[in-house]
């Protein structure tokens, strides 16, 4: 096993750490798949902001760029990060409205149809709006059994479509294992039963490469704050294929979306293309740290970030094994570093104990049931030697910790 000093000698992105506040500190930071370090830039940015657009054009900055910003960013978005031409992306509103509203519009897209199709070990928020969706139109969810150190299986997913399946809803990275969905080959089955396919991006946006419209991909939610640095609450994004943006009817009509907002008329009529999609004032300052990071993945390249990306998760795999598998400790995530997202999933049964325990020595991990620590690794802002230094705090923390019952 090479020494991490050697593998941050020989990374093309390493300089990179250097633009993200705090990566300079001790404190290890397991989770970035949850919430990503600010970047240096956007302190000044966002004073910039206050001080000149706010507080200097005041009203007028609507005219001048918010109100297209939804819009504007959503195109670099797609362009940097998703693989989507412009007018198909578009920010605003949490990952959860964003989730209903393209959900509802779906299964109302393919009427007599009876059936949502997602799997048991999807992230909560996509059951949860699945099951209001399916309570409110009178739908059944159809659920996969999924192995939680794997995902959904093109095999799975083509033995329950059928002709009732009126949407198929799939995480592309599973937030528990990180297992790395076949999105391609999943949409076409979903498709080849004439149902629409709702992907979640929120653990790959910004850090696994997606092609969504080489990929036919129908709809799409993820959010700005994990591997895309957007801060805590910052808004998520969309996705719906161009060619369906006439078809669907989003259910939660605003302000935003119509088609001359400034009208304020008597009656709703749906702006043209992506902008329908939109319902309340869009949240301006939260976009900011997103447009950042969004040049700074430019900069770097995304296939570049993925390559590390790789690097990382398959040394934090040989860091274990020789490390903490003698505890007992096994990986419970895909061995393959190609079928996996940006994180790693490490089992034992003290984990939760040992979480806290970490937490108090600044070293941040995520801990999810069963047994499961989970290590998130940004790559922009993660280096070889802080994954390091962090397993090594797991495996003194696991000799310590009173084994369960003692």
């Amino acid at each position: 096993m090479q020494a991490p000093t050697d593998l941050d000698a020989a990374d093309p992105l390493a300089a990179y750490r250097d633009r993200f506040v705090g990566a300079e500190t001790p404190l290890v930071y397991f989770d970035g798949n949850s919430l990503g370090r600010p970047l240096r830039a956007t302190g000044p940015r966002l004073a910039a902001f206050v001080d000149q657009e706010w507080g200097g054009r005041l009203i007028r900055g609507w005219d001048e760029r918010w109100f297209d910003l939804p819009r504007t960013l959503g195109d670099r978005l797609g362009e940097v990060c998703l693989g989507a031409a412009a007018g198909q992306v578009a920010i605003g509103d949490s990952t959860t409205v964003l989730l209903y509203k393209l959900m509802r519009a779906a299964v109302a897209a393919r009427p007599g149809r009876t059936e949502i199709v997602l799997d048991r070990d999807q992230f909560p928020t996509d059951r949860y709006v699945a099951d209001g969706v399916a309570r409110e139109c009178g739908l059944t969810l159809r659920w996969i059994e999924v192995d939680t150190n794997a995902g959904v299986t093109a095999d799975q997913l083509a033995a329950v479509v059928g002709p009732q399946t009126a949407l198929v809803v799939v995480n592309h990275v599973a937030y528990r294992s990180a297992y790395l969905a076949d999105a391609p080959e999943l949409t076409r089955i979903a498709h080849d039963a004439g149902a629409l396919v709702l992907w979640d991006l929120c653990h790959s946006a910004g850090v696994v490469p997606t092609e969504l419209d080489a990929w036919d991909v129908d709809l799409a939610v993820g959010c700005s704050y994990k591997y895309l640095n957007g801060g805590p609450g910052a808004p998520a994004f969309l996705y719906v294929a161009e060619r369906l943006q006439d078809e669907l009817t989003q259910p939660i009509q605003g302000w935003m979306g119509a088609d001359d907002p400034f009208l304020m008329g008597p009656s709703y009529v749906p702006a043209p293309g992506i902008r329908r999609f939109l319902s309340g004032t869009p949240a301006i300052v939260g976009m900011l740290a997103l447009a950042d990071m969004v040049e700074l993945i430019a900069e770097a390249g995304l296939d570049a970030v993925r390559a590390k990306s790789v690097g990382l998760t398959a040394y934090a795999v040989d860091v274990a094994d020789a490390l903490l598998a003698p505890a007992g400790v096994v990986l419970a995530s895909p061995a393959d570093p190609e079928r996996r997202g940006g994180h790693v999933t490490l089992r034992h049964p003290l984990m939760r104990a040992a979480t806290a325990a970490l937490w108090e020595r600044d070293v941040i991990p995520d801990y999810r049931d069963p047994d499961g620590l989970r290590i998130g690794l940004s790559p922009l802002s993660t280096s070889y030697a802080e994954v390091r230094a962090g397993l090594e705090a797991v495996a003194d923390v696991l000799e310590e910790v009173p084994p369960l019952g003692g």
